[in-house]
């Protein structure tokens, strides 16, 4: 365990730590201090799969401000935690155990959760397959309960690209190369219309930090990209599980998000007494594209439900 202390006012302490978990090691990284102040720790899960926790680092200040530990990880296959050349882990049961045994390891007895995109469907299994005792609420940031709707989504919006752009698209959905020139550069419009945050001068280090993505993890559960589930998440499906629900629950989600306004809508319909914040102007990444008032948001919320 490596603990990064530090004397000034607005900067957090850090501690990073290693949990073995089946063969090998996961990284986590702990923001602040646990105080008997009854507020709960907030435990982050990243998008991908394995997209890594750094984006995260954006909500270290949350920590400062609200006197509250976080908790990130880099789930099993990506960043600190990278495996590779081992397909058969990369499913919804190993980073369910991997969750399970985190919580175990850290003593986390009570907490808040909270899961963008990938993640938030590792956390939707977790709620409704786990029924997991100590949870105090649930944050739902711009993800979905079932892949097939995701994808209809996706496709939808691919014909607002230039013709071209979807000529691509379709082209390598019915060959299977999604290598070609055309394609990459019909996805890489799409995700700047929908997924990427702002890059210039003023965007946080931990945003164009070179990081070590998971992409055997991706392709193997989720696809070759956001708009073709083909991988074993491609039936996932928990929506009307979402009904049994009882645990406090905010759906967050920005106009332009991937996880669009219909597939929130979906989700808010089911879970009983659910708050949903729509964010306009903002992508994939409303916690980057709207840190403060993100930020806010999660404090207000946070601390009613302690």
């Amino acid at each position: 365990i490596k603990k990064m202390s530090t004397n000034q006012p607005n900067i957090p302490k850090i501690e990073e730590g290693y949990m073995p978990f089946l063969d090998y090691k996961v990284y986590y990284r702990i923001v602040g201090e646990k105080k008997d102040n009854n507020k709960k720790p907030l435990v982050l899960l990243h998008g991908g799969p394995g997209s890594t926790h750094t984006y995260f680092e954006v909500l270290d200040k949350l920590s400062v401000l609200d006197d509250r530990q976080l908790i990130m990880y880099d789930q099993l296959g990506c960043g600190n935690s990278y495996v590779e050349g081992h397909p058969e882990l990369w499913n919804l049961k190993t980073w369910m155990d991997e969750l399970k045994e985190l919580r175990k390891h850290l003593k986390l007895d009570e907490m808040h959760i909270l899961g963008q995109s990938w993640g938030g469907m590792l956390e939707i299994a977790y709620i409704s397959d786990e029924n997991p005792k100590g949870i105090k609420s649930v944050i739902l940031s711009s993800t979905l309960s079932d892949s097939q709707l995701w994808g209809k989504e996706q496709h939808r919006r691919i014909k607002y690209l230039p013709q071209e752009d979807q000529d691509a698209v379709e082209k390598a959905e019915k060959t299977g190369d999604y290598s070609t020139p055309g394609y990459e550069l019909a996805n890489e419009h799409f995700m700047k219309r929908h997924c990427n945050y702002i890059i210039d001068e003023n965007t946080p280090e931990c945003l164009t930090r070179k990081k070590k993505s998971g992409r055997e993890s991706y392709n193997v559960a989720w696809g070759p990209n956001e708009f073709t589930p083909i991988g074993n998440l491609k039936d996932f499906n928990y929506t009307e599980k979402l009904k049994q629900w009882k645990v406090p629950s905010l759906l967050i989600s920005g106009t332009s998000d991937l996880s669009s306004p219909l597939i929130n809508k979906t989700m808010f319909d089911r879970i009983p007494n659910a708050r949903w914040e729509l964010f306009e102007d903002s992508r994939h990444c409303v916690f980057a594209d709207q840190n403060e008032k993100y930020i806010n948001l999660l404090i207000e919320w946070l601390n009613k439900y302690d």
